[in-house]
């Protein structure tokens, strides 16, 4: 890109200026829920700032939100920007200015490490070559343990009717989907002014998920602010079999995509297939939005059939869409010493409170 102007910084009093931003992120190609203010809202233990680039007519033409995390121990901070930049990933040129509102935002923030992890397909060589051009670095990830999974499962259901797709499920799934209906499942979705008590239902399926599956799980304060602060692009649905909620997911709606964010279920009455029947739900509520995509999210070790996470595949595979790989996290580090120092403490930290862990395990045994 020629021109321009100079390296901007949203102003959030300015209701005009951040209308805008949210427009030019809501209709890019490569927006997402994680790029909107809405975002700023719900991850309200970092600060957050929008660096802007706009060209000779001052249209915006890239941006990036970044959520900064302080380290007050080390009175440093990490810049994170999730599924940034959104631009043209080819065009270095406004890669390379973006990346001077970062510089500018690690003095302001005294930053030691910029993280982004865009929209870029891991087969994207000539995008991950424009990302590399301005000293992103493409960060190795053997175990998938970065922040924002690389492997999803994608359903293209561009001007599709909702017959259409249901008829490409695979024939199992179609039937379960009936069964479901037959059994008198009944999935209901709720939203900020309908939730009420229907919050506790999602939690206490949460917590069984949870113990059952071995991982952690946030507080149900983290998902009431999820329906709270992204109003009408965010639903929570619940499968209800005699009376029983029995299973549960948030879902989230935005630039043309309606995300599976968090998913829950019961230990009993799987034999009703609920999963399958609110998936369907979801998926209907994307179609008549008019979106391009369903995005069941992660599939983790999707290649590896002897993976405890393969059945998490197997289960979204049914829907007949397509694995999706994106190349990962890129990293630039600003201060090489402070992030030795930080990676240090934060792997030291880790091993003690997992000694405590198994401490305080033993003691309760």
């Amino acid at each position: 890109m020629d021109g321009g102007t100079a390296v901007e910084f949203l102003d959030f009093s300015s209701q005009e200026a951040c209308e805008e931003y949210e427009a030019f992120i809501q209709n890019h190609p490569l927006g997402g829920f994680t790029q909107s203010l809405m975002w700023c809202k719900v991850k309200s233990g970092w600060k957050h700032e929008v660096i802007i680039i706009r060209d000779d007519r001052q249209k915006i033409v890239a941006s990036m939100l970044v959520l900064i995390k302080s380290v007050p121990i080390f009175k440093a901070s990490m810049l994170y920007s999730p599924r940034g930049p959104v631009c043209d990933l080819g065009d270095k040129a406004v890669l390379s200015r973006l990346m001077d509102g970062v510089k500018l935002l690690a003095k302001r923030h005294h930053a030691y490490l910029f993280k982004c992890d865009p929209f870029i397909l891991s087969s994207d060589n000539e995008g991950i070559k424009s990302m590399e051009h301005v000293g992103l670095v493409l960060q190795p990830d053997p175990d998938e343990t970065s922040i924002q999974c690389r492997s999803n499962y994608i359903l293209d259901i561009r001007n599709k009717t909702a017959e259409e797709i249901f008829e490409a499920f695979h024939k199992k799934w179609r039937y379960n989907i009936r069964l479901s209906e037959r059994k008198d499942v009944v999935c209901e979705w709720f939203d900020k002014n309908t939730v009420g008590d229907r919050m506790d239902d999602f939690y206490n399926l949460m917590q069984q998920t949870g113990n059952r599956d071995g991982f952690y799980i946030r507080s149900k304060d983290y998902f009431l602010n999820l329906l709270n602060n992204l109003g009408p692009h965010c639903r929570l649905y619940l499968c209800y079999y005699q009376g029983r909620a029995i299973s549960g997911a948030i879902a989230i709606q935005y630039a043309g995509k309606t995300c599976y964010v968090y998913g829950a279920s019961s230990n009993t009455d799987r034999n009703v297939m609920p999963n399958h029947l609110m998936q369907w739900n979801m998926i209907k509520w994307a179609v008549e939005n008019g979106d391009y995509i369903y995005d069941f999210q992660g599939i983790p070790h999707y290649d590896d059939e002897n993976h405890p996470n393969y059945g998490v595949y197997q289960f979204k595979k049914g829907f007949n869409g397509e694995v999706v790989v994106f190349a990962g996290e890129f990293d630039y580090v600003l201060s090489p010493f402070m992030k030795k120092i930080i990676d240090c403490f934060y792997k030291i930290n880790k091993k003690v409170q997992y000694r405590r862990s198994l401490l305080a395990g033993k003691l309760r045994r």
